[in-house]
């Protein structure tokens, strides 16, 4: 049974004490260049064990996603015991996040897309399961509303939750205090009109409302809960108070904290901030070369806890003393592996530890402060060995215009870093997301394979700055795309790549830039992979506007994807510019992909097959965007390996 797996690594421990590390160092540079044996894709496919796991705040069990029998799962196991209660989840909704509430609720946020006035609406609920019993309930509102799982606070012990939540689709969110044994509601915030978040402070006070109408974002205020809410923040986006990327609000005081652009840098940096003033305070903590992602304090809101960053890898600073103490020793006994504390008890007296790297799928250790001491508890990937893989590299290189770009670079093992077949990789988003340079399954395929791996961090990527971020701004298929082709120069400049033996992978946004690369440019590229790309944008925009889209963020999406307004994306999308390709393209869509729709694919193939050009289109019954299971990942795995030998030969 997959819990005998879970509990057959509890012998293997690390002491933390001071001394030589304890773990291999995995991200250096192999000591030996001969070739790795072929990895098969049903190990490199082989989906984690464990994801996302979440302590308890009593410390006693852990809630994660499960891969049990090839199934996804979300599974709580009682830390000493091999009896775990399994909720399966099915294909009807995504899974969009999960957290304790006190220690024997788990709620969970699930979403779907529902017809709609004629199309599809992205439809969101909240789910309580109670580990005791193993059955679920839904909590809140089941009525035809939208918005269903805004959960502003959880009470410590667990027994209630304000959530806010649409009654109709017509209607802007209320917010209700919930019983979560009886379901047992009181509305204790009214919807007003163009508000459509709301927050709330440490106490479960509702604080802050946040909305958009026309052309102006507006944020209303109070103190406390029996004064009424007035307007503090009235911009237009895009300027300095349109917007909160992170803060926090605590009972009794204006004062909190606030991540905002620091306009010395242009990086986002943490501040002390009154919010009934607007006033920004001392500046906390600034990375110096990317942004800070988001913090968190003590329970009590009294200090500061800790804040996250990722550079060329995510990191941590500890603002709490023991538990940076607590960081340096695991770092310490772990040489190179990088050391994450992923989820912590409420009094920090156990924690949840996962170690990895590039080259490294990891695993899960569970460590208690009073034994000093981590007992492994799960593989992420048992089946791969880390011998086998390669590290990836942080690099830098210039666009055409001057940009600096950073990027990932990954290079086979065992072969001259001369003249090698390259693969550019963009990931999805695009804006605001990022690769990290930890274990990627697909980056290991594909060196593997033979391939030099090159994944940019194009400009419109998050973590590196305001200035950046906007840089990419109206850029879909135009200055982003620039930036694939002159990471390809690149390497090519220096002779680590053969320029004539290029192609192009990705999924989602990464896919719609494999597509139209090759449209685009097919005298650069050999050949293209898609999976769950776009192909049609200004359908795909149409759907992100009406449906997925915040709607105090809808007038700027366009704005961000679009450019001016007399730009046509047609003439930056694959389905409108066919005549330009000449390339083979790979294409593999799942049907019920509630973030890019099947038919972004299928229309393209129907297109492809009308006018006689070399495709392959498989379709995954079932799937979303993603894979989840590990069948699904395979698939599509020996499909680009059979490609890609047949149009982009490594060897």
């Amino acid at each position: 049974m997959f819990y005998k797996r879970w509990l057959a690594g509890a012998a293997t421990t690390i002491m933390l004490a001071a001394g030589a590390p304890l773990l291999a160092q995995t991200d250096a540079a192999p000591a030996a260049q001969s070739r790795p044996p072929r990895i098969e894709t049903s190990v490199l496919a082989n989906q984690p064990f464990m994801r996302n796991p979440k302590l308890s705040p009593d410390g006693t069990r852990i809630v994660a996603r499960l891969n049990v029998a090839g199934k996804d799962c979300i599974g709580v196991i009682k830390i000493g015991e091999n009896n775990p209660r399994v909720m399966a989840l099915g294909n009807d909704y995504d899974l969009n996040w999960y957290r304790w509430a006190g220690n024997g609720t788990i709620l969970i946020s699930m979403g779907k897309s529902v017809p709609w006035d004629g199309d599809d609406a992205w439809q969101t609920r909240l789910v309580a399961f109670d580990i005791t019993t193993g059955k679920t309930r839904f909590i809140g509102g089941r009525e035809e509303g939208l918005v269903g799982d805004d959960v502003l606070w959880i009470d410590p012990e667990g027994q209630s939750i304000l959530l806010a939540y649409q009654s109709t689709i017509y209607d802007y969110p209320s917010v209700f205090s919930i019983e979560l044994a009886t379901n047992k509601q009181k509305q204790v915030v009214p919807s007003r009109t163009d508000i459509w978040d709301w927050y709330a402070d440490d106490k479960g006070v509702v604080r802050a409302g946040f909305g958009w109408s026309g052309e102006r974002w507006t944020m209303i205020y109070r103190p406390n809960a029996t004064e009424s809410f007035h307007t503090v923040v009235k911009a237009k986006q895009g300027d300095e108070d349109a917007g909160f990327d992170a803060f926090r609000i605590y009972q009794g005081s204006d004062l909190g904290y606030r991540i905002m652009n620091n306009e010395a840098t242009g990086r986002y940096a943490l501040y002390r901030f009154n919010f009934a003033t607007r006033e920004r305070g001392e500046l906390i903590l600034d990375n110096v070369s990317n942004d800070i992602d988001d913090f968190d304090t003590t329970p009590d809101g009294a200090n500061l806890l800790a804040a996250w960053y990722t550079d060329d890898k995510p990191r941590v600073h500890w603002f709490d003393k023991g538990m940076h103490d607590v960081q340096d020793a695991i770092d310490k006994a772990v040489g190179d592996m990088q050391a994450s504390i992923v989820s912590r008890s409420r009094d920090d007296s156990v924690l949840m530890v996962h170690l990895g790297s590039s080259s490294n799928a990891g695993q899960y250790y569970l460590y208690g402060q009073d034994a000093g001491k981590m007992m492994l508890l799960a593989r992420v990937n048992e089946k791969l060995r880390s011998a086998d893989l390669v590290p990836t590299r942080y690099v830098h290189y210039k666009a055409r215009d001057g940009l600096d770009v950073p990027a990932y670079l990954t290079l086979p093992a065992g072969r001259d870093p001369k003249n090698l077949p390259l693969v550019i990789l963009p990931h999805g988003g695009p804006y605001d997301v990022r690769d990290d340079g930890t274990f990627d399954p697909e980056v290991q395929f594909l060196a593997n394979r033979g391939y030099a791996v090159l994944q940019p961090e194009f400009r419109g990527s998050g973590g590196y700055g305001k200035a950046f971020y906007e840089k990419g701004e109206g850029q879909w298929g135009r200055a982003m795309q620039d930036d694939l082709d002159d990471g390809m120069d690149w390497l090519a400049r220096d002779g680590t790549i053969d320029p004539k033996r290029v192609c192009l992978v990705g999924s989602s946004y990464g896919g719609y830039a494999a597509l139209w690369g090759a449209a685009r440019n097919p005298e650069r590229y050999r050949c293209a992979a898609s999976f769950a790309g776009i192909s049609d944008l200004p359908r795909q925009l149409k759907f992100q506007i009406a449906f997925k889209v915040s709607k105090r963020y809808r007038k700027d999406w366009r704005r961000t994807v679009q450019g001016e307004e007399t730009f046509d994306l047609k003439t930056v999308s694959p389905l409108f510019t066919l005549d330009r390709l000449r390339v083979p393209v790979l294409m593999m869509h799942g049907t019920e992909d509630q973030r890019v729709p099947f038919k972004q694919s299928k229309l393209f193939a129907d297109a492809l097959k009308l006018s006689g050009k070399p495709y392959e289109f498989y379709t995954l019954e079932g799937e979303g965007h993603g894979f989840s299971t590990s069948a699904n990942m395979q698939q599509w795995l020996d499909r680009l390996d059979v490609f890609l030998a047949k149009y982009n030969p490594a060897d």
